[in-house]
């Protein structure tokens, strides 16, 4: 078995967030609204190239989960693998988005690690022999 990227994560949110989440995601990191099972709650399926890559749900509050004993423990950061590495900053500072970058010493890999509206850390992954800018 080889692990080649993220599968997926879900993130929880309030009803009254989840427009905001979505146009962050879609806006910012481009993903698509894509198909989603017929679920008790609202939410978004987003996609890139055909993989639904976030599930946002906005079902329960934070209260409400860990008084269920669901709570999903700590989360430092999400990464995505990711091509365009000039590009996509550009396109990040177009939107007003603050990123930090960071080569990986001895690696051919460079990071951007910027925030999500619920201050989730995102860590955008350029494997540089992979780009062609």
């Amino acid at each position: 078995m080889a692990t080649l990227s993220i599968h997926h994560y879900t993130l929880m949110c309030s009803p009254a967030q989840l427009d905001a989440l979505v146009d962050f995601y879609t806006r910012v990191l481009r993903l698509e609204i894509g198909p989603r099972p017929a679920l008790p709650a609202p939410g978004a399926w987003l996609y890139a190239e055909g993989q639904p890559l976030v599930h946002i749900y906005a079902g329960l509050t934070i209260e409400r989960m860990a008084s269920a004993g669901m709570e999903t423990g700590a989360l430092d950061h999400i990464s995505f693998r990711c091509r365009g590495l000039q590009e996509t900053k550009a396109h990040l500072r177009k939107h007003g988005i603050v990123f930090d970058e960071l080569p990986v010493p001895g690696r051919p890999i460079y990071q951007l690690f910027l925030r999500d509206l619920q201050g989730l850390k995102i860590e955008l992954t350029f494997f540089l022999e992979e780009e062609h800018e």
